[in-house]
Formats: C-alpha cells, sequence, structure tokens
C-alpha cells in the first residue's frame, strides 16, 4: 500500500454539544448539521482548501497556505453565527475549529499523522464558535491581515512531548468583553439530565451546559441540577461558568436528584460518584471546581487520577472536618448539630435550617433566606442531612496536599465560619506552586453583588487561560 509523508496546514473542525442538539430533534439536528458542514466545505473550498474527510460531526480540511486556512475559518465562524441567529428554534450547530502546521501521512487516500492529532488537540481548547491556531501558523501569518489573537501560552497536548504554543483567533472584533457578559444562560440551555451509576450502584444524576473547556463542579451541600439556576446562592456560579467553559454538574449521592439512599453515603463512595461522572465523558483531562467540602473529594480524585485533571478550583475549601481542626469545643458543636438536624431539618418551622443558612450566608436578605430554607429541605430528608453533616465534619485529606503537582487556585473569603480562612491558607501553603486569592465576606461563597464576586471571576478566567490545558 502506497504511503506519502508531506507538511500541510490542517484545519480540523467538530460540532459542538451535537449528542444535546440531536436529544432536542434528531432528524432536524443532523439535517442542521449537515448543512452546516455543506456551508463550511463551500468556504474551504473558496479559500483554495481541500476537504479530506467529512465523518459524523467533524471535518478535516489542508490547504497550502496558512493565511488561507485562517480567512476560511474566520469567515465561516462569522457566516454561522449570523446564519444561526436568523433561525427560531434551539437547534443552532456551532463549530470549534483548531489549525496547526504538521506532517501528514497518506496512505490508501486516508490522512492521518502528528499534524492531524495537533489540530484536533487545539481545536478541542476552543470555545464554540472559537478558532485556535498555532503558534507555527500564527508566525506564516502577514501583518496586513490585521487578525487579532489572544496568546493561550504553551499548551501541554496528550501525545506530544513537547509544549505547543497557541494562539485564540479573534473571531468577531465588534464583541466586547462587557457584551459578552450580558449573555443569558439559563435552565433551557442545559442538556438534559442524565443517570450514571457508581461503583456500588447507587443512580448519580448529572448534566451539561455551555461549551469550551470542560470543567466540572463536584457534588456539594445540597444542590439540584433543576432548581440551583434560581439559587440566589449558587446559580451565578452556574451562569458564569456556563457562559465561558463546558460545565460538568452532578448531585452527590443522598440529594438533589440523585439516588436518596443514606447507606452509602460515606467518602469513598462520593470520590467513586466522581469518577463515575467524568467517566461518562471522553475528555482526555478536566478542571475540577470543588466548593466548600466537594475541594475535598476533588483533592482525593486528583491524588489517584492525576493524569486526568489539568486544574483544580478549591474554593471556600476545607481538607479537615470540624472534628479535625483539633478543638474539642468544635467536635462537641458537630456532635451537636447533627444530633439537631437529625430530629429537627425536615420540619415545617425552618429553624435547624435557618441555623444552616445563616451560617453559609450570614448577610442574606429575608427573601435570600427564605428561598434557600425551604430549599434545603427540599433537596434531602434529615436521615440524610444528618449523616452528611457527620462526614463533613469528619474529613481528613490535608495529608494528601503535598503528593499534588497539578495548577491550583485557592479562592476564600475572609470572614467565612463553615470553613476559617486557616483552611485556605493550609491548602495553599501545601500543594505546590498554589495560589490564594481572598474575598471580603463572611459568606462561605459570595453572592453576585457583593465585590468579591467579579474578583472569583477575573481570578478564575485568568487562571484558566494561563495553565497548561490538555
Amino acid at each position: 500500500m502506497p504511503i506519502d509523508t508531506t507538511l500541510a496546514v490542517i484545519l480540523h473542525c467538530d460540532v459542538v454539544g451535537s449528542t444535546a442538539l440531536v436529544t432536542q430533534d434528531e432528524s432536524l439536528a443532523h439535517e442542521r448539521i449537515q448543512d452546516m458542514f455543506v456551508r463550511l466545505s463551500d468556504v474551504i473550498a473558496s479559500h483554495g482548501g481541500t476537504i479530506e474527510e467529512l465523518r459524523g460531526d467533524a471535518l478535516l480540511a489542508t490547504f497550502e497556505r496558512a493565511s488561507d486556512s485562517v480567512k476560511a475559518a474566520l469567515s465561516f465562524q462569522d457566516a454561522n453565527r449570523h446564519f444561526n441567529s436568523g433561525l427560531d428554534d434551539d437547534i443552532k450547530p456551532e463549530a470549534r475549529i483548531g489549525i496547526a502546521l504538521g506532517e501528514v501521512v497518506i496512505a490508501d487516500s486516508t490522512l492521518t499523522g502528528t499534524g492531524v492529532v495537533l489540530a484536533q488537540r487545539l481545536e478541542q481548547l476552543a470555545n464554540s464558535g472559537g478558532i485556535i491556531i498555532q503558534g507555527a501558523i500564527r508566525e506564516a501569518l502577514p501583518e496586513r491581515l490585521q487578525i487579532q489573537y489572544s496568546f493561550l501560552g504553551e499548551q501541554a497536548l496528550k501525545g506530544f512531548e513537547n509544549p505547543v504554543r497557541a494562539f485564540s483567533v479573534e473571531v468577531d472584533n465588534n464583541s466586547s468583553d462587557e457584551n459578552k457578559k450580558q449573555i443569558e444562560i439559563g435552565l433551557a440551555d442545559q442538556g438534559p439530565v442524565l443517570y450514571c451509576s457508581s461503583l456500588d450502584g447507587t443512580s448519580i444524576a448529572y448534566t451539561e451546559v455551555g461549551s469550551g473547556y470542560p470543567i466540572v463542579g463536584v457534588g456539594s451541600w445540597m444542590s439540584h441540577l433543576e432548581q440551583d439556576w434560581s439559587n440566589p446562592f449558587w446559580g451565578h456560579y452556574i451562569k458564569f461558568l456556563a457562559r465561558d467553559y463546558k460545565l460538568i454538574r452532578y448531585d452527590q449521592r443522598g440529594n438533589g436528584m440523585s439516588d436518596w439512599d443514606a447507606t452509602g453515603l460515606v467518602f469513598e463512595r462520593m470520590v467513586e460518584d466522581l469518577t463515575a461522572v467524568i467517566d461518562c465523558f471522553d475528555h482526555d483531562k478536566v478542571a475540577l471546581f470543588g466548593p466548600s467540602q466537594a475541594a475535598s473529594v476533588s483533592i482525593a480524585y486528583a491524588r489517584q487520577f492525576p493524569d486526568k485533571v489539568s486544574h483544580l478550583i478549591l474554593y471556600g475549601a476545607y481538607t479537615r472536618g470540624r472534628c479535625k481542626r483539633g478543638k474539642v469545643e468544635d467536635q462537641k458543636e458537630s456532635e451537636a448539630l447533627v444530633t439537631f438536624f437529625r430530629q429537627n431539618w425536615g420540619n415545617d418551622n425552618p429553624v435547624a435550617r435557618q441555623m444552616m443558612t445563616s451560617m453559609l450566608v450570614p448577610d442574606a436578605t429575608q427573601e435570600q433566606t427564605i428561598w434557600f430554607n425551604e430549599f434545603q429541605k427540599a433537596c434531602a430528608p434529615a436521615e440524610n442531612i444528618a449523616r452528611l453533616r457527620e462526614l463533613y465534619d469528619n474529613i481528613d485529606v490535608s495529608g494528601y496536599l503535598p503528593e499534588l503537582n497539578i495548577p491550583t487556585l485557592v479562592i476564600h473569603c475572609i470572614g467565612d465560619v463553615i470553613a476559617p480562612i486557616s483552611e485556605g491558607k493550609l491548602i495553599a501553603s501545601r500543594i505546590p506552586g498554589a495560589r490564594l486569592v481572598t474575598l471580603d465576606s463572611n459568606s462561605h461563597l459570595v453572592f453576585e453583588n457583593e465585590s468579591g464576586f467579579p474578583v472569583f471571576i477575573d481570578a478564575v478566567t485568568e487562571f484558566m487561560s494561563t495553565a497548561e490545558c490538555p
């Protein structure tokens, strides 16, 4: 069989969230995706490119000149955005594009080689409607094109020994950061709630929303995959992460839409739940967003599967529960709270839930307090709450911290009483290279209208843009 090796400019394109589109309307989704690829093929041909392969929801093309490939990608993404804006429904296929310069192998009319893989890896870094190019492509482009770029740093890509310089191409020069912040994302944009089976057979509810680099929101205290969008304590975090990334969320066992059976409420099972959810997706690596006690689950998972985690974002985190911090009064308080929650959590009188709300968000308004009190009641029964509280208070994964070699961002409110600032400092001091950002708030996690929330957004955005991505 004849084999030919040559150097080429490779463009790889993939449909964003094709499974979610097909779930909404299989026939229409397939029709729209095929139409999108027809339009893309026409643009590629008009810019001197050659379609090498079109399979399912991915397209592979080659060009002789780097400038032609980038101009074709820009032209298509702009045209596709305008095309989708004229559609009345939600079946609007969007694409990610990666462009690289590398060797390709032509064997039996099939294109393979490191250049093809490199273009695929770069494409996976792109946001929905975005374009990521290799440094070699950027250097080959003439300045007269006046294309704007953002340098993404040296990217550690799977299968490549040396880091690769990558750039994001500005698709719409008229789109400001402020306009992007005004994009509304809500429950209607979320994919269907699905279920996977954890190692012990427990059913775990999970879903995804948004596009871009995958971030897994690790299951934490009192969540609900659908009601969380209206949660004044949590909804703004979902909307921010879903706007800029592909956010994967799940309800931890014992609450929300997952299995409420209380028999498996132990820490090791929670790590297995996270493992089961991540295994549902075909991502080489993911970032983990671990708020509160979910930070400990994130740390345990990262220690067990270091090659699967690219970033750790630990917010309001602690690795030592209340009973593990060396204070006798903390242990007595924990025992009293567990007993009180077991006896009173589900009562019509919200006194038990109010106690928890006051610790989590002491500066909440009356309206926010009422909402969160009722929300906590609906998330899980009293026995589960008591067991979860007891479990969280006895967590201790602090010994794992020095073993981690993963880029880590620690964000912590100075006045947090659930997880004192000393716990955030402990984590930041023991994970090599970790960065600590403090927020001026008494809350466990800040509200959207607090001055700390923009600080949180800027810290996460900067961290995700500069850390090495797979």
